[in-house]
């Protein structure tokens, strides 16, 4: 069995969930100061219940690239310490948010902006750092050989804004899903919006990636790679349509299940972009991963906790289903 392609499935995966998970309460943050008090109180609290459990995947995927592919986490660290700091310290504030705003209504106002801020500076990091691994970065011999600031360039600040878009649309349709009344008519309007700001900016990274690197332009634009390629952007388009008339509709649970296929088909663009190297046009998943014991023994401990991690996720899910009120949380 090959563990190293095994546990990079299971990283991809993790990273995945935590995209689909996590980008829409963290789009919902964003949309916070769009929206009236009252229409606040029942946004936060649609995520209140399941917000920190989505963040596991979170730490799975950092943890599991830490134990097992230790040579791609010393090089990649390195690379983008600045925007993952800055996301650990936009997390940090969405989540003390979360409390605090239900203790104090003299200075409520700061913690909304605190919770907006957070989700806002979380997302557009997670966008930067995507976008710093595509573009590559610079090794020699086994460690990072950059500077300071090669992960800030106009690439990566794009990918940043289409991350942004892309989870905002995801939290206006979660939104759609689990309130109701003034908050309805106003989120269908702005996830029309959000639908082609979404696109758009995929679109433009899209074309933009391949003059970035030409292994990715050749393996994009190289038969028969080329044929299996276009079945992405061909499903993006069928699925954007199914969005767009979802939204028309009113179909809330339709518009979320549409959004999350362009994100499949966008995650596989990413995947087929730098397969199969754990540091981009550096070192493959082969050659960064731990010795095979360990692998093994992680392994183990993952098979046994990953099924136990995905009963509880959707159990919470089963059990907070349904609408909720601005008057209805778990802090009232």
């Amino acid at each position: 069995m090959d563990y190293a392609l095994l546990w990079a499935g299971i990283i991809a995966i993790a990273v995945l969930l935590y995209v689909i998970l996590d980008g829409f309460d963290l789009g919902v943050g964003i949309l916070f100061p769009t929206l009236n008090d009252s229409e606040k109180d029942a946004a936060m609290n649609s995520i209140a219940p399941i917000w920190d459990g989505n963040e596991t995947w979170l730490v799975l995927g950092g943890g599991g690239l830490f134990a097992v592919f230790p040579l791609a986490y010393s090089v990649i660290m390195p690379a983008v310490y600045a925007p993952i700091i800055a996301m650990l310290i936009g997390l940090i504030f969405r989540g003390v948010a979360f409390e605090y705003r239900y203790r104090t209504k003299a200075g409520r106002y700061l913690w909304d902006w605190s919770f907006f801020g957070g989700s806002f500076v979380a997302t557009f990091s997670q966008g930067m750092i995507l976008g710093a691994l595509l573009q590559g970065i610079s090794v020699e011999g086994r460690q990072y050989a950059g500077g300071w600031f090669d992960w800030l360039t106009p690439f990566t600040v794009f990918c940043g804004v289409a991350v942004t878009f892309g989870y905002t649309l995801l939290g206006g349709c979660w939104l759609l899903i689990k309130t109701s009344g003034s908050i309805e008519q106003k989120l269908y309007a702005r996830c029309k919006q959000l639908t082609l700001a979404f696109l758009g900016s995929v679109g433009v990274v899209s074309i933009w990636l391949p003059f970035i690197s030409q292994e990715i332009a050749a393996r994009w634009f190289t038969f028969p790679n080329a044929a299996a390629f276009f079945l992405i952007p061909i499903i993006s388009a069928f699925a954007a349509f199914k969005l767009w008339r979802s939204l028309h509709s009113e179909k809330p649970l339709s518009a979320y299940c549409w959004t999350l296929i362009i994100y499949l088909m966008a995650f596989a663009g990413f995947a087929i972009s730098i397969f199969p190297y754990m540091v981009p046009r550096a070192f493959t998943l082969w050659e960064a991963a731990a010795p095979e014991n360990s692998l093994k023994f992680l392994f183990a401990g993952a098979a046994f906790l990953l099924p136990i991690i995905m009963i509880y996720t959707a159990y919470s899910y089963w059990v907070f289903r349904g609408k909720v009120k601005a008057d209805e949380g778990y802090h009232e």
